[in-house]
């Protein structure tokens, strides 16, 4: 729900969804990646298929779709 606010809001609400998270087990689909990157675990599906699991770190090491996803996200900064 982070798509058309402003900087500063989406910081206020990924704070407020990280401490109702907190020790629940929660599915979140994101369109930016700072939503689920303290993630204990990410899991990405493509085509309905899972393709990669796991930390926001361990996916970084991989040359997978999430390390790309995030590479174009943030190519701007």
């Amino acid at each position: 729900a982070t798509a058309n606010v402003d900087t500063e809001t989406e910081l206020w609400i990924q704070d407020a969804v990280e401490r109702l998270m907190t020790s629940r087990t929660s599915i979140v689909i994101a369109h930016r990646l700072s939503t689920i990157r303290n993630a204990d675990i990410i899991i990405v599906l493509h085509k309905g298929k899972l393709r990669e699991k796991g930390t926001h770190d361990d996916l970084m090491l991989q040359d997978g779709i999430y390390r790309r996803l995030h590479q174009l996200q943030y190519l701007d900064q």
